[in-house]
């Protein structure tokens, strides 16, 4: 039988032992760049929803599974093997490897002939994109000490928040700009519709990022790890998790459940804009772009100064109050259809950026307080799977449901929005304050109180 895997050591590492803060930020603003790249791969589809519908001839319901399970069902499936490989490989190669498939298929994305083969290709981009987030953070926690770690993690948090805005407005200008036809002099390209050009560019621009980190990234030592025995990989893991299920479980199912009404409102925000108030790609470039990034970057700084402030000032469990409190501040945004105009309808469907922001840059951040240091990119891959089945995969095909389904009229996807996410929202509130009362119950019992008061 084989033996379980010894604890990490105890002892801190000392301040020599920690990259150099150049070397650091280097990776992390590749890092962010990868984000970036992530989400607009993924994000450019919910602007292109009636170009695509018309020219593959397929429906709402269609469209959310391209949205959602498609993407999600690889990135769920195989976050946890992502997860595991980043706890014991390379990191670099493998941030690297997974934005050259998510890249290359983000290009077949733009050359699929049918609904078969835009699926097909939207899974390997979610298989690619799936070793992202667990090598990215804990990347993070090896290039940087604990009271530290808030600004570089709510930077690549930031880098994915921005994407959203980044992908609607550029998907708008490539659409208009298409459509002008500027592109038509162009080789191999010229001839591509709009919507298909967009996707061939974004993933070219991938492949140059992950060229970048090959060239220019170097890999951080493991810090606060000891030497591990062999063990069946994702035993310790699981077991973790099993021992303190009172604290992971409504950490991560609130986590999730909330991430569904932002994946619902993500995917389909854009195209409510231009149903129900008659708007145009170059309307969502003009406004609901640029305010969904500015929202996406205030988000992700106040949630990495919230994290640094509670961590200097010795109070770490500060952070769940927020989370308890968070979820309920995008409630504004999922009402954006009963505004009076399109302009306060852009605006208020962008300020959900920050809300979703600031949750997942605490959450994360969490997770490499609340998990041992050789499990870090492990307790990330969880998030992926949660989020992805129920977030990515549920919220934007139940908003498809209830519009073609419940409602029966694709002028109230407004409406649909929010049937989908406010109970998502509301749920995902108690959840975490049921993850705050279930870490003031158990004290020093619990592995990840220890861990987390830097006790263990």
């Amino acid at each position: 039988m084989a033996s379980a895997a010894p604890a990490d050591t105890d002892l801190p590492a000392l301040a020599a032992d920690w990259p150099d803060r150049r070397q650091a930020w280097t990776f992390v603003a590749l890092l962010f760049l990868a984000g970036i790249c992530s989400v607009i791969d993924r994000g450019a589809l919910n602007v292109m929803v009636d170009p695509v519908r018309h020219d593959l001839g397929i429906g709402d319901q269609q469209i959310g599974l391209l949205q959602g399970l498609a993407f999600g069902l690889f990135y769920a499936f195989m976050g946890v093997p992502m997860g595991l490989a980043a706890d014991r490989v390379s990191r670099r190669r493998l941030v690297a490897g997974g934005i050259a498939l998510w890249s290359l298929a983000t290009i077949g994305s733009g050359l699929a002939q049918s609904f078969g083969e835009l699926f097909a290709a939207r899974l390997l981009v979610g298989l690619g994109e799936a070793a992202l987030s667990p090598a990215a953070i804990s990347l993070i926690a090896d290039l940087f000490p604990p009271d530290r770690r808030g600004r570089p993690i709510s930077l690549f948090m930031m880098g994915q928040g921005l994407a959203n805005g980044l992908a609607i407005s550029l998907t708008g200008l490539i659409l208009t700009a298409a459509a002008g036809g500027a592109f038509d002099h162009l080789p191999l390209v010229g001839g591509l519709a709009p919507w298909r050009l967009a996707f061939v560019w974004f993933g070219a621009s991938g492949l140059v990022i992950a060229g970048a980190i090959l060239l220019l990234a170097r890999e951080p030592a493991r810090l606060g790890v000891a030497a591990r025995v062999q063990s069946r990989p994702g035993a310790a893991e699981a077991a973790f998790v099993w021992r303190n299920r009172a604290v992971l479980v409504p950490l991560y199912l609130g986590f999730a459940v909330c991430f569904a009404a932002a994946y619902g409102a993500a995917a389909w925000m854009p195209a409510m804009l231009m149903r129900e108030f008659h708007q145009t790609p170059a309307f969502l470039g003009a406004w609901l772009g640029p305010l969904s990034m500015l929202f996406s970057a205030v988000g992700p700084l106040l949630g990495g100064a919230l994290i640094d402030r509670s961590m200097k000032a010795g109070r770490p469990r500060a952070r769940f109050a927020i989370l308890s409190l968070a979820p309920l501040c995008a409630a504004p945004a999922m009402l954006a259809a009963l505004a009076p105009d399109a302009r306060l309808a852009a605006g208020l469907a962008a300020s959900a950026n920050a809300v979703f922001a600031v949750t997942g840059t605490i959450m994360l951040a969490s997770l490499q307080l609340l998990f041992p240091p050789r499990m870090r990119g492990s307790a990330v891959a969880i998030t992926l799977v949660l989020n992805t089945v129920l977030g990515a995969t549920l919220g934007p095909l139940a908003v498809a449901m209830v519009t073609e389904r419940v409602l029966g009229d694709a002028a109230l996807l407004g409406w649909s929005i929010a049937l989908v996410c406010l109970p998502c929202l509301a749920l995902a509130a108690a959840l975490y304050a049921l993850a705050r009362r279930n870490i003031a119950r158990a004290g020093a019992e619990s592995e990840c109180v220890r861990l987390l008061d830097g006790i263990a």
